[in-house]
């Protein structure tokens, strides 16, 4: 059983600015729960319990929340508020947290490839935490699992987007080799609608293997001048299976404006019984 989960959370946030000048990004609240928790409570329900994350300048408060606050902690004590906090201590105290900062943002890919030093050589996920997920049965990141241990191979999440916004998402390109597996040949980073091999754009849950770092070693900077993490699962496509799940379930993009709002709409009806709720 895969037992770590990557989390890139080293980014700028420029597409929340102001609200990210001073805060990280994956501590936006959708509700009352900062995006990131949400990610790290959907690995640990896939059953992965060492959580890691590759972080930034200014981003100590993502530290700061998977720790205690003993200040906190006696203010709530025995109040109305101290359910509140029941989740976080739940994952605090069922997970081990680890962290390795990106000094420079050079991308997803370079991002990957410094977590190595965390998740050592052996399958891990990765998550990033703009994209929002809510499976259906199972979470998206089980589904990628399960989909891993039958064939031993790194594992994308994919579903379908609309051709015009391909310049917006890494999008694979293959064969169905089962209902929702796609047996990937390539992958391209953001390309152009018009040459797009697909409309299935990879969201941000993936099971790798460690080949991948080999990969990433040989890789050069891509679309934004940045080591893209796309680029590298396309060089390990063409020497060893790779497969994208085409996961069953919902995701909201919450590094944009229209995907957060979404969300907390989403969120809001699961909360107040307007809406089944699913597995995150």
């Amino acid at each position: 059983m895969i037992q770590k989960c990557l989390f890139l959370v080293a980014g700028l946030g420029t597409r929340f600015l102001p609200a990210t000048k001073a805060m990280p990004k994956e501590m936006m609240p959708v509700l009352d729960k900062p995006l990131v928790q949400y990610g790290v409570e959907e690995a640990l329900i896939a059953g992965m319990s060492e959580i890691c994350f590759v972080t930034g300048r200014n981003k100590r408060a993502i530290e700061d929340h998977f720790d205690d606050n003993v200040e906190l902690d006696i203010h709530v004590k025995d109040t109305a508020r101290e359910e509140a906090l029941s989740g976080i201590r739940e994952l605090m105290s069922k997970c081990k947290f680890s962290y390795t900062r990106q000094a420079q943002m050079l991308g997803p890919g370079h991002a990957v490839k410094l977590g190595q030093i965390l998740t050592g050589d052996q399958p891990f996920g990765v998550v990033l935490s703009d994209d929002l997920c809510f499976g259906t049965e199972r979470n998206v990141l089980r589904q990628l699992l399960d989909v891993h241990q039958k064939y031993g191979c790194s594992v994308v999440a994919v579903q379908e987007v609309p051709r015009d916004v391909s310049d917006r998402y890494g999008i694979v390109a293959g064969e169905f080799l089962e209902d929702g597996v796609v047996d990937v040949t390539s992958l391209v980073e953001k390309p152009a609608p018009a040459s797009a091999p697909s409309n299935l754009g990879i969201v941000g849950r993936y099971i790798l293997t460690p080949e991948i770092y080999d990969a990433l070693d040989r890789i050069e900077p891509g679309v934004s001048g940045e080591y893209q993490l796309t680029d590298a699962i396309d060089v390990l496509a063409k020497e060893q299976r790779v497969l994208a799940c085409q996961f069953k379930g919902k995701r909201f993009d919450c590094g944009s404006l229209d995907g957060f709002v979404a969300a907390t709409n989403y969120c809001y009806r699961m909360r107040f019984g307007k809406l089944p709720v699913p597995e995150c």
